[in-house]
């Protein structure tokens, strides 16, 4: 990985809202039984975290430009999915083996 990817990501997730959020989705991804399971986070994590939409937009855009999740619009719904080569990428990384 990139040392200017790896800043990225990193920069991303210093957010302890962003963190929440990041680690939100990937629970949701890794709790799915179904592949076509999906993670409608928006309002749930709005409520959690005490958060308008448009801070919620704000950290999903920041945490999708770091390449760690994917987001795609449904209607009035995001969904959320985890980049999996991203974070693959990032834990051997961080492994410092």
């Amino acid at each position: 990985m990139e040392t200017n990817r790896v800043v990225k990501v990193m920069k991303a997730l210093s957010n302890k809202n962003r963190f929440e959020i990041f680690m939100e989705i990937y629970k949701t991804n890794k709790q799915a039984t179904y592949e076509d399971e999906e993670c409608f986070i928006y309002e749930f994590m709005m409520k959690k975290l005490k958060i308008g939409a448009p801070t919620m937009s704000h950290h999903l855009k920041e945490l999708a430009n770091a390449d760690l999740i994917v987001t795609e619009k449904r209607g009035k719904n995001i969904i959320a999915r985890i980049n999996e080569e991203t974070v693959t990428e990032l834990g051997n990384l961080l492994r410092l083996e």
